[in-house]
């Protein structure tokens, strides 16, 4: 199959599908990973004898690494091709992954972590892209709508993949169970996946830009985690020298006569610009709470690491129906009114959650995930069918990147400032865990609303089809 003979139709035909699944696999072994891990990071504290400083860096030194290859993705693709650097992008993560199995001290650990992120960085908005430019701007939303729900199952699911990897394997078993997954999408990809062939005008990579931004941003959410660990002098470092690094891209992305790594022009055009902030807001808001809510029940109830996971297994169920929802109905309801409703359940979802204080029942707390599942399917998917099909085939991978790149940038800042803000509050409530988590979830309600504000910009009107 090649690129040419897809079909314009607005039929989702069963190639397209296949397609997408095949594509899909890289982005869920990439996004449970990061979720199977943190169950098992006591685990592995016990086992390099490591403290939970050092142990931390497990996870951040992945996040990070994430972060700092998100937007190289458009250059590469544009490049190299986009199935070509997607199936690179496979066979680095799992490198990364047995590196991870065999490592013999917690250093090497972190230094494969970063191997491993490397390419799970890649994974996500190459794979959009790519399936983006293989569909059309009709077919766009309905495979999209798709795609979009894994990174609201991922990190329900990845508690319980944890927890029963754990229960009956060691510990490198938390790496060694991404082979078969990544093995079979890559021997699927060569098969089904079509070539997309590179970027006909080629353009020299932005050197200077890239060790402005992904190091920024990396030194910004390093600086962010500090201060979460409350420690105030690399915390002001930190987020000081990785502003300055990010205000500096702008002015070289404004500026600079060749292509910028992330245009920053993208931001100013609609429905880009809006699009761009509801994501970096629902994002927050949305990873925030999948940092809180598993801390709580864990540490507010005494729950185990899979009992945590169980309870957050409604979300999923409420995200897989919605998916259902918003893949019959995208090409039919307006982008802004499928995205400010999602944003109203998710508020709806979690207003039970500021009453944790006064003894919420866990039915009541599943019945809400159920609606936040619901709603949060609702916006991912509209919102990258908006940018996706009122832009042009050969801007795709550079889109995609830009908007994965706010996605994560937006969940790791969210994560970053609610763990300070839930740090403060247990603090101030002193033995009530509850009363601290239910006031920090208030503010998961002022960046929804943000959200919700920079939603009523996107457009009214339907994308336009092939």
């Amino acid at each position: 199959m090649s690129e040419q003979s897809a079909p314009p139709a607005d039929r989702v035909d069963k190639d397209l599908l296949r397609i997408a699944f095949i594509l899909v696999l890289g982005t869920f072994m990439a996004s449970l990973d990061a979720t199977i891990v943190s169950v098992g990071l006591d685990r592995l504290t016990e086992e390099f004898d490591a403290s939970v400083a050092e142990i931390q860096w497990v996870s951040t030194a992945y996040l990070l690494a994430i972060v700092a290859a998100v937007p190289a993705s458009g250059w590469l693709a544009d490049r190299f091709g986009g199935r070509r650097t997607w199936l690179v992008a496979v066979g680095v993560f799992l490198l990364g992954s047995v590196l991870c199995a065999s490592a013999w001290s917690v250093t090497s650990l972190i230094v494969f972590r970063v191997v491993q992120g490397l390419g799970g960085g890649l994974l996500p908005a190459t794979g959009q892209a790519l399936l983006a430019r293989v569909a059309g701007p009709g077919r766009t939303g309905r495979v999209i709508s798709v795609v979009a729900v894994v990174p609201l199952l991922s990190p329900v699911f990845g508690p319980l993949a944890g927890g029963s990897v754990l229960a009956v394997a060691p510990w490198p078993w938390l790496f060694l169970i991404n082979l078969p997954i990544g093995g079979a999408a890559a021997l699927l990809a060569r098969r089904y996946v079509p070539v997309v062939a590179p970027a006909a005008r080629r353009t020299a990579f932005d050197l200077r830009g890239a060790l402005l931004l992904s190091p920024g941003l990396a030194v910004l959410v390093y600086g962010l985690t500090e201060v979460a660990h409350s420690r105030p002098l690399p915390a002001t470092i930190g987020v000081a020298a990785g502003l300055v690094m990010l205000a500096a891209f702008t002015v070289h992305g404004l500026r600079t006569r060749g292509t910028p790594l992330v245009d920053p022009r993208l931001f100013t055009r609609p429905p880009f610009g809006a699009a761009a902030l509801a994501l970096v807001v629902l994002g927050a808001s949305v990873f925030g709470t999948m940092f809180l809510l598993p801390l709580y029940f864990q540490s507010g109830r005494g729950m185990s690491a899979w009992e945590a996971g169980l309870l957050l297994a409604p979300q999923g169920l409420g995200a897989a129906a919605g998916s259902v929802l918003v893949n019959r109905t995208i090409s039919k309801v307006a982008p802004r009114s499928l995205v400010v409703s999602g944003i109203v359940l998710i508020l709806l979802g979690t207003a039970p959650f500021t009453w944790l204080g006064h003894g919420v029942p866990d039915a009541v707390i599943a019945a809400a995930l159920v609606v936040r599942g619901f709603g949060m399917s609702m916006v991912g998917a509209p919102v990258m069918n908006i940018v996706y099909s009122r832009i042009e085939p050969e801007h795709l991978p550079r889109a995609a990147g830009a908007l994965n790149l706010l996605n994560t940038v937006g969940g790791s800042l969210g994560t970053a400032a609610l763990a300070v803000i839930l740090q403060n509050r247990l603090a101030a409530h002193g033995t009530d865990v509850s009363s601290a988590f239910g006031a920090t979830f208030w503010w998961v309600l002022g960046f929804c609303l943000f959200a919700a504000v920079a939603a009523t910009r996107l457009p009214r009107t339907q994308p336009r089809k092939a």
